[in-house]
């Protein structure tokens, strides 16, 4: 009997990416079920965020097209909280690995730190689990129509979501599910895939983090009472090796990651500190 796996993401439960992610795992002969944000959570982070409405958090059944066999639910809290909810067994058994995406978008760099797609792999991670993030490079288009100066986010048009590659991504994060049964307990896999069509991508490797994210916000105006922000895509130097590089070359990119633990080889000389009330 296969493993019971949850899927989950932070683009929220009508977004197409978890649609295909679905299918692809259950047709791989898994046993799934479903459960995101009824809306947006993206930089949620693993954030412990929910609606409640008379004392309690909306869960509203939901069926995915092309997935109509795959118990699905829309749950009106952040991918993280999600995540705990299923291991209480709030969506029936309890699953034993957290699949989080197919995110629209790289999770990529030192960001993933913001990210609601990692955020939740890295809750099922603090609990002993095994999880996957999968995310769409729907930028790599966009940077490489750009020669100099950061590409504007809005000219990635939603409306064109389905016509992306989720197909290219959902087929490689059930090729790694295999990988990632043979890690050690608590660990994720990170994976970026470029947005195109399987033949177009060179391959599968392993990648650090880079030391930024894909993207980076800035701010256009300032005044009285406001800030308006930007975001653009980043322009800082790629390493080679970092996983931003290496979905520049064209490859898919797979980082291993763990939750937060404790900093064993920093050394504290806290002896000399006295404890006392400060003076004001």
């Amino acid at each position: 009997m296969s493993e019971r796996i949850l899927i989950t993401n932070d683009d929220g439960i009508e977004a197409p990416g978890i649609r295909w992610l679905a299918k692809a795992v259950q047709r791989a002969g898994h046993d799934v079920v479903v459960a995101a944000p009824l809306t947006e959570a993206s930089g949620s982070s693993a954030s412990m965020t929910a609606i409640e409405q008379d004392g309690k958090i909306v869960v509203e059944p939901r069926e995915l097209a092309g997935a109509r066999n795959v118990p699905a639910y829309g749950v009106a809290a952040s991918p993280a909280f999600i995540v705990l909810l299923a291991l209480r067994e709030a969506f029936g058994e309890a699953p034993a690995v957290v699949l989080s995406g197919i995110n629209r978008g790289a999770n990529a760099g030192a960001a993933v730190i913001h990210s609601g797609t990692v955020g939740a792999t890295l809750t099922a991670a603090h609990a002993g689990l095994r999880g996957l993030a999968v995310s769409l490079d729907v930028l790599t288009g966009v940077q490489a129509s750009v020669a100099t100066g950061g590409a504007a986010l809005d000219q990635l048009d939603e409306a064109d979501d389905e016509k992306r590659h989720w197909g290219s991504a959902a087929g490689l994060a059930v090729q790694l599910l295999p990988v990632l049964s043979h890690t050690p307990a608590g660990t994720i896999l990170n994976l970026n895939v470029p947005d195109l069509h399987v033949d177009g991508i060179r391959g599968l490797r392993r990648a650090t983090l880079a030391r930024f994210g894909q993207v980076q916000v800035s701010i256009a105006e300032r005044s009285e009472g406001f800030v308006r922000t930007a975001v653009q895509a980043a322009q800082e130097h790629l390493e080679p090796g970092t996983d931003l590089a290496t979905l520049a070359e064209g490859y898919a990119s797979v980082t291993p990651l763990r939750s937060p633990a404790e900093a064993k080889d920093v050394r504290l000389n806290l002896e000399s500190i006295r404890v006392q009330t400060p003076a004001f």
